[in-house]
């Protein structure tokens, strides 16, 4: 805790320790009094109080107490006190269908203080992904190694090729935190103006980056040589390991964050206004208690679907996604489709997934513009079995994460693959057994076909999986829902999340996005990863 020419340092409260977190938080308070004294003793016109206790016992607010005192003196002494634009911590999920802070059970309410302790705020993703917390323990840990644990990259580095890496998707809310953290530690204001104004080595990393979020299948081996032989600039094998590792982490974690609706935090761009509300009976004081008042009764958004006129409908698409599970499942048993068959179901799926796409003209969320954190900006995902344009299918037998990527990552970045490989495992083996309002359902059937659709999108094909199930357990809107947060995750709307599996818990859309991540995390990988095995042999 530091606090000079004005400003408070906050590090303190981030300490394991909880003497360290109190004095920390004690200091502030002595800070903000300070402050709040020298106001008011400016405002003290008629000379009758010359401190800020003085003012609060001789001003009409005195028999007040607490924040509703400390609201309205505050706003009489002309500070302006911000107010969240949103309610909770996702634009598409109810603030009150969330898991409440203080609320939470002590398995959430630890994941909540490492959170806090490593990021230094509770922040929104936190918020939507402890409806899982056995994977955001698994996700904390490795983006906690990422950033700040030993490692081949300086922590400015990494935390600049977040800012790439979530610029691409143009996801402002993730670059807002790291441009935060990248000052914090260090890095020079300057490479904020533009990629252009960051070292060479770090603009050399521009092409692998643009790549990687939208065409991964384009790597080469040449690509990879360009970065580790170009003299004073070049990578290393363990910093180019390191780097894709992070770019790869921040493209997915931009598709989790459009796909949840991850509202900014009230201290961020985008999640404040200072505007009063219409609504002539609130109170200022209701603010500083973190009242939301009239609003959130109109709190739900335009194009929602009305309980009443979907619920019946929305039951018969469980039934129905649970007896087609059945018969596949039935004729699997049966008999099993020959090599070409599956081969052909692929190229298929593969072929129809190009033609998948969104009618929508809703907006998405408005966001600011981040391009100058990256190059060639009209560069983006486009689907690669166009006509003229062929790519080799990517065969997992031939060069998987479990046989290939995993060791080669931890060779170069040790630790790092068993992390990735625990993440990957729990999102993909996540289940409780449950499906809308049904208990005791196997659903590996469906998780699979989730993972392996957004890996053929990817060209990417598992010999011994029958395509054809695809089709038959995700619907349009569904594969709509998908595609987009995973390929153009910037264009997502609440509508497409709302239009699919309507009678789902939002934890359940949470576990899918989770899929979405990890699916994407390790498609990338292993184009990045083979093209980096294909240079070093």
């Amino acid at each position: 805790m530091e606090e000079r020419e004005g400003e408070v340092r906050w590090d303190g409260l981030c300490s394991r320790d909880t003497a360290a977190r109190d004095a920390a938080l004690d200091t502030i308070g002595q800070a903000v009094l300070r402050r709040a004294e020298s106001i008011a003793s400016g405002a003290a016109a008629d000379g009758q109080h010359d401190s800020l206790e003085g003012y609060i016992s001789g001003s009409k607010y005195q028999p007040l107490g607490g924040q509703r005192l400390l609201g309205l003196v505050l706003q009489e002494l002309g500070i302006r006190i911000p107010r969240p634009l949103g309610h909770g911590p996702s634009r598409f999920i109810p603030e009150k269908e969330t898991i409440q802070v203080g609320k939470e059970d002590t398995t959430m309410h630890t994941l909540f203080a490492e959170s806090f302790a490593t990021l230094g705020r509770l922040d929104n993703v936190t918020l939507v992904m402890v409806f899982h917390p056995q994977y955001l323990e698994s996700f904390l840990k490795t983006q906690h190694y990422l950033l700040q644990m030993d490692g081949p990259l300086p922590l400015h580095y990494r935390h600049y090729i977040g800012i790439m890496a979530a610029a691409r998707h143009q996801c402002s809310y993730l670059v807002n935190l790291h441009v935060n953290d990248f000052l914090h530690v260090g890095g020079d204001p300057k490479w904020l103006n533009g990629l252009e104004n960051a070292p060479q080595k770090l603009q050399n990393l521009g092409e692998l980056n643009k790549m990687l979020a939208h065409r991964p299948w384009l790597i080469t081996k040449e690509h990879i040589e360009q970065l580790l032989k170009t003299e004073e600039n070049s990578w290393s094998l363990a910093e180019l390991i390191h780097a894709v590792v992070l770019l790869t982490h921040y493209h997915s974690l931009a598709s989790f964050t459009f796909g949840c609706g991850i509202s900014p935090e009230i201290d961020c761009e985008g999640g404040h206004t200072f505007r009063p509300p219409s609504v002539s009976n609130y109170c200022i004081c209701d603010i500083t208690n973190g009242y939301h008042g009239v609003d959130e009764i109109h709190a739900s958004p335009a194009g929602s679907i009305p309980v009443s006129a979907s619920l019946n409908k929305s039951v018969c698409e469980v039934e129905a996604l649970m007896e087609k599970m059945k018969q596949l499942q039935e004729c699997r048993d049966e008999e099993e489709a020959s090599q070409e068959e599956m081969a052909t179901r692929f190229e298929r799926e593969k072929r129809e997934s190009m033609f998948v796409c969104s009618s929508e003209d809703e907006e998405s969320a408005a966001t600011r513009d981040v391009s100058r954190h990256f190059e060639d900006t009209s560069y983006g995902y486009k689907d690669f079995s166009r006509h003229g344009m062929h790519v080799p299918t990517f065969r997992v037998q031939d060069y998987s994460w479990e046989d290939h990527g995993y060791s080669l990552v931890n060779r170069l970045y040790p630790d790092v693959g068993q992390l990735l490989d625990e993440k990957f495992h729990i999102a993909y083996n996540l289940t409780y057994n449950t499906m809308a309002m049904h208990k005791d359902v196997d659903t590996s059937m469906l998780r699979r076909a989730i993972w392996n659709y957004i890996h053929c999108m990817f060209g990417i094909r598992y010999d011994d999986y029958d395509y054809g199930e695809i089709n038959q357990l995700l619907d349009r809107s569904f594969k709509v829902y998908i595609k987009t947060v995973v390929c153009t995750p910037e264009k997502t709307t609440k509508r497409m999340y709302d239009s699919f599996w309507r009678q789902f818990e939002h934890s359940e859309k949470v576990h899918v996005n989770l899929l979405l991540v990890e699916a994407r995390m390790q498609a990338e990988l292993l184009y990045a990863l083979r093209a980096i095995t294909r240079y070093m042999t």
